[in-house]
């Protein structure tokens, strides 16, 4: 697991901007979404891997735990699934052109729809309910990537808990759109990885200070448990 080292001048830019430290902590459990970015065999089973990143084994509890809080506070769970084949390699050319030929067959042999590393990975607790969308950016956010904000928007959600791999690729990618896109949206310290701590704290430091909030995993399930039961005793 990550150790987060939030750093002083972050926290002290969020305190500025804001006037507290969690601006997110009154969420709406019925309104809020997990998102789980990219917890796919193609980034955690070594075999498999385009970008292999051991710390994402390392928080599937934290990620599991929070799904269950946020369904039984009557949430909803999304599991992402970066997706490539031939069409985003045209639609995408910038992106493959950067890549060596090894690499972008890699990509294309472990990250294409039904292969091993396309799949989500075996300890992950994807329940009926719960949905499963690809996409084909980094961010699951930007216009032409999923269907993930109109699916998000069209059943009432107005809050995301951004988790998964990589924290400062596809998860600050997608946790930096979905706030454009005017969903209050928190990153989950102890729910994304990344390959070392630095490039975590550095993602986590940037977004808390201007994007959105930071929160770990049991201060979330002690927001979403109490917002609960005040909603409820005020029904």
């Amino acid at each position: 697991m990550h150790k987060l080292e939030m750093p002083q001048w972050a926290t002290a830019v969020a305190l500025d901007r804001r006037g507290k430290a969690h601006i997110y902590e009154n969420l709406d459990p019925r309104k809020t979404a997990l998102v789980v970015v990219d917890l796919q065999n193609g980034f955690m089973d070594e075999e498999v891997a385009i970008a292999y990143v051991p710390t994402a084994v390392e928080i599937v509890p934290n990620v599991n735990k929070l799904a269950t809080a946020v369904r039984r506070t009557g949430g909803k769970v999304v599991w992402i699934k970066m997706t490539f084949d031939e069409a985003t390699v045209a639609s995408w050319s910038e992106y493959f052109d950067m890549l060596t030929p090894a690499k972008r067959a890699r990509a294309l042999t472990n990250m294409a729809p039904g292969t091993r590393g396309h799949d989500l990975y075996p300890t992950l607790e994807v329940k009926p309910e719960d949905a499963i969308v690809n996409k084909t950016r980094f961010s699951a956010f930007v216009q032409g990537s999923s269907e993930l904000p109109e699916l998000l928007r069209a059943q009432g959600y107005d809050t995301v808990l951004i988790t998964g791999t990589v924290t400062n690729v596809c998860c600050e990618s997608s946790a930096r759109d979905a706030m454009m896109l005017n969903f209050k949206t928190v990153m989950v310290s102890d729910g994304n990885a990344a390959r070392t701590d630095a490039e975590h704290n550095a993602t986590l430091a940037s977004f808390y200070s201007v994007f959105g909030d930071v929160m770990d995993t049991d201060h979330l399930i002690r927001c979403l448990e109490a917002n609960a039961q005040r909603r409820s005793a005020a029904a």
